[in-house]
C-alpha cells in the first residue's frame, strides 16, 4: 500500500508541475509599450471584433486603409508581444496601396482574454479578424505573421480561402523544441528541457483538451497549398531546427518560397537587413494578392 500511495504521489507532482509550466508558458504577458499609427502619419479607426469561437473573445486592433479596395494584409505578432512594435512595417504596406489590419491576440495586448495557447485557440482569433476584413469588402487577403503570428497563419489558412499569401517569419514548426529551447534560456541545463517542455505542452494540451502534439504548423502547412509561402529563417534560430525547418518548406509544396539567412536568429532579419526585408515582403504580396 505504501508503494501506491508513493506512486500516487510522484503522479500528482509529475501533474502539478506540468500545469504550472504550462500556466508559465501561457499566462497574460506584461503589456509592450503603447504606440499609435498617427506616429507614422497614418490614418486609422480603433476597431474591436469577437474571436471565431464559441467564448467569441473581443479583440482589438487598428484599421488602416488603403487606396486598393480588393487588397489587404493583417499582421499577426508573436506570443508574448503585441500589435504595438509591428506598426513599423506598415509604411511600407501603406506606400504600395494595401489595407492593413493589426491586432492583438487574446490574452496579449489591448485583446481580452488571459490564456495564450501556442496558437491552437489563436487561429480563431484569426477567423474573427478575417471576417472583419471581409466585412470590409476584400476578398484577396494576405498574412504576415511573427514567430507565433507565423504559426496562427499557417494553421488558420486552411479555412481561410480569402487569404491568397501568407508571410512567416520565424515560426516554429513545433512546439515543444521552440518551448525547450525557451526553458534553456531560463537557465536550466539541457538535460531538463525536454521533459519539462513535454510537460508544459501536455499541460497546456490537458487544460484545452485538444492535442496539441499533433496539432501543428508541420503537420498542416500541406492543407496551404497550392497557395504561396514566403518562408523568413534565420540559421541561427534556437527555436527551430533546421531539420524541421527544411521539413515544413518541403511540405507547404511547389509555391513555398524561402529567404534563408546565415547570420541571422530568432525573428531578426529585418534588423540586419530593413530595407530588403520590408522588400521582399512588399513584392511577395504585390505578385501574388
Amino acid at each position: 500500500m505504501a508503494a501506491l500511495y508513493s506512486f500516487l504521489a510522484i503522479l500528482v507532482l509529475i501533474l502539478a508541475l506540468s500545469l504550472f509550466l504550462s500556466w508559465r508558458m501561457t499566462r497574460r504577458p506584461a503589456a509592450d509599450e503603447r504606440r499609435s499609427p498617427a506616429e507614422y502619419g497614418l490614418s486609422f479607426e480603433e476597431v474591436e471584433f469577437p474571436a471565431a469561437d464559441v467564448d467569441g473573445v473581443t479583440l482589438h486592433g487598428w484599421w488602416i486603409p488603403g487606396v486598393d479596395t480588393e487588397r489587404a494584409v493583417i499582421l499577426l505578432p508573436g506570443q508574448f508581444g503585441s500589435m504595438d512594435p509591428d506598426l513599423q512595417y506598415v509604411p511600407a504596406l501603406h506606400e504600395a496601396g494595401f489595407s492593413v489590419l493589426l491586432f492583438d491576440f487574446r490574452a496579449h495586448g489591448r485583446s481580452d482574454g488571459n490564456v495564450s495557447t501556442f496558437g491552437y485557440l489563436e487561429r480563431h482569433d484569426l477567423l474573427g479578424a478575417v471576417n472583419f476584413v471581409r466585412e470590409k469588402g476584400f476578398v484577396r487577403i494576405g498574412l504576415w505573421g511573427f514567430s507565433m503570428g507565423a504559426r496562427v497563419a499557417l494553421l488558420a489558412a486552411p479555412l481561410c480561402p480569402e487569404v491568397r499569401a501568407i508571410v512567416a517569419d520565424g515560426g516554429p514548426p513545433r512546439m515543444l523544441p521552440a518551448i525547450a529551447a525557451r526553458i534553456q534560456e531560463m537557465g536550466l541545463p539541457e538535460e531538463l528541457a525536454g521533459p519539462l517542455a513535454w510537460l508544459a505542452l501536455a499541460g497546456t494540451a490537458l487544460r484545452l483538451r485538444a492535442n496539441l502534439f499533433r496539432y501543428e504548423p508541420l503537420y498542416r502547412v500541406e492543407l496551404v497549398a497550392p497557395r504561396p509561402v514566403l518562408f523568413i529563417h534565420g540559421d541561427r534560430d534556437p527555436y527551430i531546427p533546421s531539420a524541421e525547418f527544411a521539413a515544413l518548406v518541403a511540405a507547404a509544396g511547389p509555391a513555398a518560397e524561402v529567404w534563408r539567412l546565415s547570420d541571422a536568429g530568432h525573428r531578426n532579419a529585418d534588423e540586419l537587413y530593413p530595407i530588403e526585408y520590408r522588400r521582399r515582403v512588399v513584392d511577395f504580396f504585390q505578385r501574388h494578392l
